[in-house]
């Protein structure tokens, strides 16, 4: 991880990790729950729209306000953050694309799998 000179963007790995230390216990409780609502989509969905929602929450409220408000230390956190990986962004499934798909996709099984009718020969007398 690089370091820079502003004091308040300087966090150690072993620092960094005591602080969100916090957090593991209902990340892996989030963890566990989605583990036990697999194969109902739409519990798992609820679930994903409520992590979305804290998302927005954070990334709106504290981590906002938080930004620093120098245009120097601003570039030190934007460099530092596509350092390590950029923005904690969730992606959102466009519906209708994965409803086009799924219908592409089913229209293609349906004519696989339909027997072809037979036709009837017509022979002169």
């Amino acid at each position: 991880m690089s370091q820079t000179s502003d004091p308040s963007l300087k966090i150690s790995g072993q620092a960094r990790s005591g602080t969100l230390r916090a957090a593991d216990s209902p990340l892996q409780a989030l963890q566990t729950l989605a583990n036990e609502l697999e194969g109902q989509p739409e519990l798992l969905l609820e679930l994903l729209r409520r992590i979305e929602q804290l998302h927005r929450t954070i990334q709106d409220g504290p981590f906002r306000s938080s930004l620093p408000s120098d245009r120097n230390a601003l570039f030190r956190l934007l460099s530092e953050m596509e350092h390590s990986g950029g923005w904690p962004y969730i992606p959102r499934l466009q519906l209708r694309t994965f409803i086009d798909l799924l219908s592409n996709e089913l229209l293609s099984h349906d004519a696989t799998t339909q027997p072809v009718p037979e036709t009837e020969t017509v022979t002169a007398p």
